[in-house]
């Protein structure tokens, strides 16, 4: 017999954790202790929020699972944001919380988390694939096979046990769960008759999103854009599938779009291949009504938002992404295809204010001085979006963005996740100040487990993209300017962070360049114009 610490913590190593995500609390110190005895680091976050956050960033940069470990109650509902956030990046992530002694529940208990107190199963629902308290130990193992089956199975996602101090300490039969668990991936029927589609469009486009990262499939993606001759424009999530300086890139369209991609639309389309794109609000502005493709060939795991955004004829692709693409290239194998290329519009540099650096500016800065295989994430703001339009990718899985979820100071706790799960590979967060005063303090975390992210915070003392929004639309903006504006340099200096403030370019490159040799954590103030006008105006 061995306890279900001892069994949970065995089977995270063996299955490849190296860092565990968290805040300590009395129902979850039994874990604690026996992830330390195996050698697994317990990563002290700074909040709740920002354990989680920095499980998904982890998980994404190992390919496999990660996990967040905290308390009861508010431990528990304060990391349900970072929950939502990992289903919309579908990453796999076992979030784990506490709860008093089920022998006692119906009493009045600190931090209960059971229906008598804050159901954190039912919170975590909402939010994740699965959700199940571990009642008895007899139960542990069917319930943690049933979560990581859910986590990697189908389109990957979170899973969240609950299990009670008691239980945790309870004694069961050792048992044996591998991972990833593999099943058979499935593939649409229509494969032959939507191959064939591809092959006679006229004036096609493939349009691709985030559902290429996490499928890992960048190199099937360029396949399938090679073999047929079909221009390629991205999302905002899916920046970062398909490199910028490909013959076929048209660049990103919505929100950050490129002027390349608008002139291609403008002139017609006939055929749009979606992929890995479930065509949210701020990935369809610009295409009116008048400029809608013929037909859209739309793949997606499961149908649920297949034809809900744009009133055209849509055949649907169901299944594992990657398969069907695979599929495709095979249907596709003997065929040549003569297309005209599109030619790429030159995107000119925009005048800035005296005294401050322009964010499009800073994105060219940062592609020159970045290395091509610099992983970037960027967080929720208009700084991404000037990334999403100005920032070339020079390697596929080297940009994560999300923008349907889009939880402010994510991107913070993802590249502190990814920078411990790869240690050798350079890592960048890009943020801004109100993503900063969010979830800064994870600069703290990476300081103190000597992961050396660099922190590239655009401060313009607002909300950027809220108060440009909201002028535009509403006449006048309200609530969106900090009157003492952050000092993020000074903010990461106070947390053993290098700091460097910015208002040139040769400081910006100077810092740049002195983040990728000095070995430590890293916080790059950029004082950005607060008048530039960022590339998200035209949402409506």
């Amino acid at each position: 017999m061995e306890t279900v610490s001892k069994i949970l913590s065995y089977h995270l190593n063996k299955w490849g954790v190296t860092h565990v995500f968290g805040i300590p609390g009395k129902p979850i110190t039994p874990l604690i202790l026996e992830l330390d005895q195996l050698g697994i680091t317990f990563v002290l976050s700074k909040h709740e929020c920002g354990a989680g956050f920095e499980a998904a960033g982890y998980a994404i940069a190992s390919r496999g699972l990660g996990v967040a470990l905290v308390t009861a109650g508010p431990g528990g509902t304060n990391m349900l944001t970072a929950a939502g956030q990992a289903l919309a990046t579908q990453s796999p992530v076992l979030f784990l919380t506490g709860q008093p002694p089920i022998k006692e529940i119906g009493k009045v208990l600190g931090q209960d988390s059971t229906m008598f107190g804050t159901d954190l199963v039912k919170m975590f629902e909402q939010v994740t694939k699965f959700s199940a308290r571990v009642e008895r130990g007899d139960l542990f193992e069917v319930y943690l096979k049933h979560a990581i089956e859910r986590a990697f199975t189908g389109v990957r996602g979170p899973v969240h046990l609950s299990i009670p101090l008691d239980v945790l300490v309870e004694g069961i039969q050792p048992f044996e769960l591998e991972l990833p668990l593999q099943y058979p991936q499935v593939i649409s029927t229509n494969i032959d008759k939507v191959a064939q589609l591809m092959l006679e469009a006229k004036r096609p486009v493939l349009f691709v999103g985030g559902g290429i990262h996490a499928h890992d499939a960048y190199e099937e993606l360029e396949q399938v854009a090679t073999r047929l001759n079909m221009p390629v424009m991205t999302t905002p999530s899916g920046k970062g599938v398909f490199t910028s300086r490909h013959p076929l890139s048209l660049g990103p369209f919505g929100l950050g779009g490129s002027q390349a991609s608008e002139d291609y639309i403008r002139e017609g389309v006939d055929v749009m291949i979606v992929i890995g794109s479930q065509l949210s609000d701020l990935e369809v502005p610009g295409l009116s009504p008048a400029l809608y493709p013929k037909l859209i060939i739309h793949f997606d795991y499961e149908s649920t938002f297949i034809g809900k955004t744009l009133s055209v004829p849509t055949i649907p692709v169901l299944g594992n992404l990657k398969r069907n693409l695979q599929a495709i290239i095979h249907h596709t194998r003997t065929a040549t295809v003569e297309r005209s290329l599109p030619i790429m519009a030159e995107e000119c540099l925009t005048a800035h204010a005296s005294g401050y650096l322009s964010a499009e500016l800073v994105m060219r800065i940062m592609r020159n001085e970045l290395p091509g295989d610099a992983v970037v994430f960027g967080d929720a703001g208009s700084h991404s979006f000037y990334a999403i339009k100005y920032f070339d990718i020079e390697e596929p899985g080297t940009f994560f963005f999300e923008e349907v979820f889009a939880s402010m100071g994510r991107a913070i706790g993802y590249a502190v996740g990814a920078k411990m799960a790869a240690p050798e590979k350079t890592v960048v967060c890009l943020t801004g100040d109100g993503c900063m005063f969010m979830t800064g303090t994870e600069v703290s975390t990476a300081v103190n487990y000597g992961a050396p992210v660099i922190f590239v915070v655009l401060n313009n003392a607002s909300l950027d993209m809220v108060e440009k929004g909201m002028a535009r639309h509403l006449g006048r903006a309200v609530g969106t300017n900090y009157h003492v504006p952050m000092q993020a340099a000074k903010f990461g200096e106070a947390m053993g962070a290098a700091g460097f403030r910015c208002t040139t370019e040769e400081e910006l490159r100077a810092a740049l360049v002195q983040a990728l040799t000095n070995k430590q954590v890293n916080v790059i103030e950029v004082m950005v114009d607060p008048q530039e006008v960022p590339p998200t105006m035209k949402r409506g």
